[in-house]
């Protein structure tokens, strides 16, 4: 009864994992929360890792053609110097180019960024929420082929800065390329091709934890149940989030932070 229980409670922190990775509210703050809410406490990585596969999963299925659309315009530029395909190729070099700074601070600061201290999160997610207040109105003209090195570099340190929990990545980096004038759906999918590089690095990077971890044989169910639960609620909570970005609601995501960040602290 005990291992249904606890498994339950694994396959809620997937299903809450995968709900708020996509959406601009922090998917590791949330974790934070919804572990000490429900009294689990996890130690190391695995849990983490995992849901991560699982919404990066979910992620590659929905901007699939997208992904190979890059591919091969970028392979047809880099070898055969197609001009229709160079805009393809300078977005691939700009994704790369916006992966280093988060990639850089992972690797340096892993240990003080696994923080999972609810009052940082709870106040991380009231930052979130004004970020996301201030650009509710921006409505800007570049589209994919209008990128440059500045914005890429500016889009890749905000997302660093996600990398503190409660601030939310998707939200960092949309909030960024909206304001420096990109459309929306600009922003989205640079956005979240951006959450493959950096995600596929921390599962490499994280591999290592999850064999030394001494209680992966004994939680194999309560962590396949929340695998699932995340990809299946990361994959409907994208398409959700794609249909709200198309109709410039943000406004909401920040009265949400607002309210949920103070209710955290004061409960917690």
């Amino acid at each position: 009864m005990d291992e249904v229980y606890l498994t339950l409670k694994y396959l809620l922190l997937g299903l809450f994992q995968g709900f708020t990775e996509p959406i601009p509210v922090s998917s590791s703050g949330h974790l934070v929360f919804a572990q000490h809410f429900l009294g689990v406490k996890i130690e190391g990585l695995s849990f983490e890792l995992l849901v991560n596969a699982a919404s990066l999963i979910a992620v590659l299925l929905i901007y699939s053609e997208d992904l190979i659309r890059l591919a091969v315009n970028g392979a047809n530029y880099a070898v055969k110097k197609d001009p229709s395909a160079k805009k393809d190729f300078m977005f691939i070099v700009y994704l790369i180019i916006a992966t280093i700074p988060a990639a850089v601070l992972g690797i340096l600061f892993k240990d003080v960024l696994s923080s999972k201290n609810v009052q940082l999160a709870a106040g991380s997610l009231i930052v979130t929420g004004i970020a996301l207040y201030l650009i509710r109105n921006l409505r800007g003209s570049k589209k994919d082929g209008d990128l440059t090195v500045k914005d890429a570099l500016i889009i890749g340190f905000a997302q660093a800065v996600a990398l503190i929990p409660g601030i939310s990545r998707s939200g960092a980096t949309i909030v960024a390329a909206m304001a420096l004038g990109t459309k929306q759906e600009t922003a989205l999918r640079f956005s979240f091709l951006l959450f493959i590089p950096v995600s596929a690095g921390g599962m490499v990077l994280g591999i290592a934890d999850l064999i030394s971890d001494e209680h992966f044989s004994e939680l194999l169910l309560p962590y396949t149940a929340g695998f699932i639960g995340s990809l299946i609620m990361s994959y409907f909570s994208l398409k959700w989030f794609m249909g709200i970005m198309e109709k410039g609601n943000l406004k909401y995501f920040a009265f949400y932070c607002f309210i949920a960040g103070p209710l955290v602290l004061f409960f917690a």
